[in-house]
This record gives structure tokens, sequence and C-alpha cells, in this order.
């Protein structure tokens, strides 16, 4: 979709895909605590979600806990589990406010049983909602999710419900937890590192990405037309000429 961004005329991605990285790094050039880089990045957050609507985004996906993040030490997952309580709590009163609707992607046995039940509150609030679709990562691994999606798959062949010549892309996409989300057209990951770290492998396949040297706090609505306009310098060809 074509719109009109600070007097530029931009195709805008229909879905952005975020990997939030910076937080720890932008306490410390502060002399602050790792944990105070996630509470004001979980703020970014909640703006970047406001302008990229803004801006015509239909599909926001983050990046926020990976399953490789429970080696961090325990005080600060245990920090990052504290502020995901209150931030999802916080969500559902502002996805009524601002029309959005919310998943959570991930392996969600894993979590705290109180934690679940946040995320399955916050989904069922608001999916009726029509604004943004946001999708929070959590103790997600893309990994993880296609093997978790094989599983499935394995038991219904096992039990007759699919047949082994009917398995197609279309249909192993349908066992992911993505099922009834396009896959995105742009990445972006700050804080200046290069690589997907397990996120996200199978759906960013044609998906153009987009490097950024800012930490995520420090990101804003002028960093995402940044990253769109370098988006729009690409030519999407899907394999073709």
């Amino acid at each position: 979709m074509q719109r009109e961004i600070d007097g530029e005329l931009l195709e805008v991605p229909n879905h952005v895909a975020i990997i939030l990285d910076g937080n720890g790094r932008w306490a410390k050039k502060r002399m602050m605590p790792r944990n105070y880089g996630h509470a004001q990045g979980s703020k970014t957050v909640e703006q970047i979600c406001e302008d990229a609507w803004n801006l015509g985004i239909k599909y926001l996906t983050v990046y926020a806990f990976s399953t490789e993040n429970w080696k961090r030490p325990q005080k600060e997952v245990d920090a990052l589990m504290k502020l995901l309580r209150s931030y999802l709590k916080d969500c559902i009163k502002r996805t009524t406010k601002n029309n959005m609707r919310v998943r959570v992607i991930g392996d969600k046995t894993g979590l705290s049983q109180d934690i679940r039940e946040s995320i399955e509150e916050l989904e069922r609030v608001s999916a009726a909602n029509t604004g943004l679709n946001f999708t929070i990562a959590i103790n997600y691994g893309s990994r993880d999710e296609m093997r978790r999606a094989m599983v499935r798959m394995t038991k219904d062949v096992e039990s007759g419900k699919i047949r082994s010549e009917e398995v197609t892309e279309e249909l192993f996409n349908s066992y992911l937890d993505t099922w009834d989300i396009p896959d995105p057209d742009l990445l972006i990951r700050t804080s200046g590192e290069q690589r997907l770290s397990n996120f996200l492998l199978w759906q960013l396949a044609y998906t153009e990405f987009v490097f950024m040297e800012v930490l995520w706090p420090d990101f804003n609505r002028n960093e995402l037309v940044r990253a769109i306009r370098q988006y729009n310098g690409r030519e999407r060809r899907f394999g073709g000429i």
C-alpha cells in the first residue's frame, strides 16, 4: 500500500517484524542496570505500536523473549518476567483503547501459570479488535516452533487425519504459531547486530532485512520511517526475474 509519509510517497509494508535489541547496552551507557533498559524498551514498544498503525502498517511482530534467553542470569530473567507480567496487564487496557488485536506466539507451556492466564485473557479480549495486529514472541524459538509443528503433524499423519503425500508448504505453515498471520515484508533488527537469532526462520524466507545501529530504547517513528525508506529501495522478485 502506498502512502504519503512526511511529504514522500512510500510503499508501506503490510507486516513488519522487529528484533528488539540493545536494551542492556542502552542502560550500560547510562550507568544503569540492564533491567532499566528493558523497562525503557517496553515503553518504546508501546509507542511504536501506535506509530506503526498510523503509518499504515497492519501487522507488527516483536521478538520479546527467546527460548535461549532463559540462559541469562536468573536475576535478569526474574526481572524480565516481572516486567512481562506488568506489560501484559497494561496491554489489556491499551488494546481496548487502541482497537489493537494481540497474539502471543511461542511455547506457552514454559511460562508460569499466571502469565499464561494473562496471555489468554489478552488474546480473548482483543480478538474482535480491527486495528493493528500485534504479535509478541515470548519463549519463542523458530526451531522449536517447527519442531512443535512437526510433532503435531506427525500425530495427525499417524491418526489418519492427513496423509504424508498431502503435506505441502501450505499445510506445514498451518501448523506453525503464525498460521493466521501473513509473512513479514520487512524485518528490522536494532543495535547493529546482523543475525536472525532463531526468529521466524520459515516466515522470513522472502523478507527484506534492515539492520540499524540504534539501540532499541532509542528507536522511534523517524527510525521506523527510515527503515521503510530502505525497504522501498529494494526490488522484491520472490525468486523471479
